[in-house]
């Protein structure tokens, strides 16, 4: 609903070192999710993860009461298109489709909410100025340029070191055919990649992020942070979902805010990350 934004003229010379979106959750999806805990038809306890879309979070306010209206069970149908998949629809593919959002009612049963048009085009309209400032980021959906520079030229010395290494295979007559000097002792061209700075951060040595799980106290905090990073087991404790789901400043974050002290950050996975001294010194009382 409110996304956090920061500019600091200080950063950096471009605009986009200047521009930060630190602090808002799920940075790589249009919405964060949440667990929905309900009692299915059996009587059993279950969950279900939901994207938080900004009418899930009216949901919560009196004040847009009048925008909602309980579906009853009989009347379900596959009409009826969950709100975040809706507004991704082409208009013409949203004629006939009602568009709901997941609750619970007293009795913690699930039901569909209706939304009205007026609250869809609000939702709408927060998911594309969210997007709008990924884009003034230079991160949009899905995409981390700082990872993509890495990878590129990580696989630029790959592809350099193949092409010396067939030259050297062709011997001299391929290096004078190709106008180059034959490199000697050729062959210690290929181990200085992985000495290379670009290179992707496990080749030095990468060590992930790891949770003592049966110590997670369940405070949230991490799972909310990052929900590519982190993740609740059957168990509701916290464990490692993907080490390298999210910068490393949310798995620094996310260490300072636990309140069991039981995540321990390891070593950033991409050496390009911004303020990435700051963050190692900050990570090191985790560890």
């Amino acid at each position: 609903a409110y996304p956090l934004f920061r500019y600091d003229p200080e950063a950096g010379a471009d605009v986009r070192q200047a521009i930060s979106l630190d602090g808002n959750p799920a940075r790589a999806q249009d919405w964060p999710t949440y667990q929905l805990a309900y009692v299915d038809e059996g009587g059993e306890k279950a969950t279900m993860d939901l994207p938080m879309t900004f009418a899930d979070f009216a949901l919560t306010e009196g004040r847009f009461r009048k925008h909602f209206r309980k579906a009853p069970r009989d009347a379900w149908n596959d009409d009826m298109v969950p709100l975040a998949e809706f507004i991704e629809l082409d208009l013409s593919e949203r004629e006939g489709c009602f568009p709901y959002i997941w609750a619970v009612d007293a009795k913690n049963h699930l039901m569909r909410v209706l939304v009205s048009a007026e609250l869809v085009a609000s939702t709408e309209e927060r998911r594309d100025y969210w997007r709008l400032l990924e884009s003034m980021t230079g991160r949009e959906k899905g995409i981390d340029l700082s990872q993509v520079i890495s990878d590129t030229r990580a696989e630029t010395v790959r592809a350099i070191t193949a092409g010396l290494m067939n030259l050297a295979a062709g011997g001299e007559a391929g290096a004078a055919a190709a106008g180059l000097p034959l490199p000697e002792p050729l062959a210690a061209a290929e181990p200085a990649t992985a000495q290379t700075p670009a290179a992707d951060a496990s080749a030095g040595g990468f060590e992930p992020v790891w949770i003592e799980t049966s110590e997670c106290t369940s405070c949230d905090e991490c799972v909310e942070l990052n929900p590519n990073i982190f993740a609740y087991d059957e168990n509701t404790q916290a464990y490692v979902k993907d080490p390298k789901g999210g910068p490393f400043a949310d798995i620094v974050k996310a260490a300072e805010k636990c309140t069991a002290g039981v995540i321990h950050p390891g070593t950033p996975s991409n050496s390009n990350e911004k303020d990435l001294e700051k963050l190692i010194q900050r990570a090191a009382k985790y560890q």
